[in-house]
């Protein structure tokens, strides 16, 4: 298996002894990707390698060379781009270029969904890098969050091309080489297009398809098929079996629909409908200038949580009447120091009376109750519980199981946006949470003052 030959996009025979290797900072079915140096120019790069003995193996010879051979094609700001390639006894290795910010799909899991304006700029990128892919006769095929990284500047850089097709009439849909399992398929469940699913033709309007679930996610904080099993989600797909949250933008709904569309001959984008100068005037682009947009700077990345009737944008529009006084006081905040008799008292009365203390590992509750957990436009009933430790834990009410805990740490925040919601950022996601009786503000302060006795005088001895 040779991938030499003077074919990398620097025309340089390079070695590993030419680079410094770091730390792994990705990893497929058959390779690993690592941050390296390069020791003459100490220009960083993200270098995967592969087994060639794992290779052979698995019989991913075919789409180790495809990826190869996408990645020698394209030259664009919003593709990752190949260096080098290089062999030694044992690996393979491609040399390419370092995504610094990471992939989207960490910053939807941060954020739970993002606003308008930011989906929109993100997704106009990811439609300009289908259009030059297209326009090379490259089908990417496996287009998801995870595959779209950000660099320095916050610019997508797509990834990945062991699952592309290469047509050889740009215009057309070759046939796919059948494999001998009917049920096999190239993707990733909640992005796969249905002809994947149920036909043995290439399209390029399944990266079209993708690119609205990618939509709907980015707006929402969920993909749009979503079940227990892959066979589920793939019945969901193939019935175009899908619904939008309430507060889903309109003007991004009609794109979606105009995207996820079970005839790929009828989606948005496609040449029979018009190609991509279509899909970049739909009004969702509106003031997107597609030319330059890689010379832009993008909008900053902010969440996605539309102000109701319930649930104001203000955190000052609501409060009743103006003053402070000790009832406002005690409101507010309680104090959470205790003497050891009085915890005792009070753990023993909890063991026996609140049906919630088989979840918080023996540690006193200090506060109490339901809220909506938000991952973007969903939202799921919980009890939360914020107890000595310090644990936030998060129960369903309903099946009596404990689903999780929003980890403590010096950097946890707590965040009070309105009267129903509030945040608890953690340096890896920020939690949404909006509390059914409409006292955000409780909680904010009792972490507040909980995060203050475990944290506090350590900042303060500094």
């Amino acid at each position: 298996m040779s991938v030499d030959g003077g074919d990398s996009k620097k025309n340089v025979k390079k070695t590993p002894n030419d680079f410094i290797f770091g730390k792994v900072i990705g990893e497929g079915s058959y390779s690993t990707v690592y941050l390296a140096k390069e020791v003459d120019s100490s220009t960083e790069y993200a270098i995967k390698v592969l087994e060639k003995r794992h290779i052979m193996r698995e019989r991913k010879t075919q789409y180790v060379m495809r990826e190869k051979e996408v990645l020698m094609k394209l030259n664009h700001p919003f593709f990752i781009r190949l260096f080098f390639t290089f062999q030694d006894t044992d690996r393979l290795y491609f040399v390419l270029s370092y995504a610094r910010r990471g992939e989207l799909l960490d910053y939807i899991h941060r954020l739970s969904s993002f606003d308008e304006p930011c989906t929109k700029w993100y997704t106009a990128e990811i439609v300009a890098a289908l259009e030059y892919l297209h326009s090379k006769g490259i089908i990417h095929r496996d287009l998801k969050p995870e595959n779209i990284l950000l660099n320095d500047e916050m610019h997508i850089q797509i990834t990945d091309f062991g699952s592309a097709k290469i047509l050889k009439d740009v215009k057309g849909e070759e046939e796919a080489p059948v494999s001998g399992r009917t049920t096999s398929f190239v993707g990733t469940a909640q992005y796969v297009s249905p002809e994947i699913l149920t036909s043995k033709k290439a399209y390029y309007s399944s990266d079209l398809w993708a690119l609205g679930c990618i939509v709907y996610q980015l707006m929402s904080g969920l993909p749009p098929f979503r079940g227990g099993h892959e066979y589920q989600i793939f019945q969901k797909i193939t019935k175009l079996e899908y619904e939008f949250p309430d507060g889903f933008s309109v003007v991004a709904q009609d794109l979606v629909e105009k995207l996820l569309v079970l005839d790929p001959e009828q989606r948005l984008g496609c040449e029979e409908m018009g190609g991509f100068e279509k899909l970049k005037s739909h009004p969702f682009y509106e003031g997107i200038d597609f030319e330059h947009i890689h010379e832009q700077k993008p909008p900053p990345l902010i969440p996605f949580l539309p102000a109701t009737s319930t649930n104001p944008e203000n955190i000052w529009s609501n409060y009743r009447q103006p003053g402070f006084d000790d009832a406002r006081m005690v409101e507010i905040i309680t104090q959470t120091v205790i003497t050891d008799d009085e915890r005792k008292k009070r753990l023993d009365d909890q063991k026996q009376t609140n049906k919630y203390h088989k979840f918080v590992e023996n540690n006193l509750i200090l506060k109490q109750g339901f809220v909506d957990k938000r991952k973007g436009l969903f939202a799921r009933k919980r009890m939360l519980l914020l107890t000595e430790g310090p644990h936030l834990y998060y129960v369903d009410p309903v099946n009596q199981v404990l689903k999780g805990q929003i980890p403590w740490s010096e950097e946890l925040r707590p965040e009070a946006k309105n009267f129903k919601t509030f945040f608890v950022h953690t340096p890896n996601r920020t939690y949404y949470l909006e509390d059914r009786e409409s006292r955000s503000e409780e909680w904010v302060a009792k972490i507040s003052e909980v995060w203050q006795q475990y944290f506090g005088n350590r900042n303060n001895k500094k």
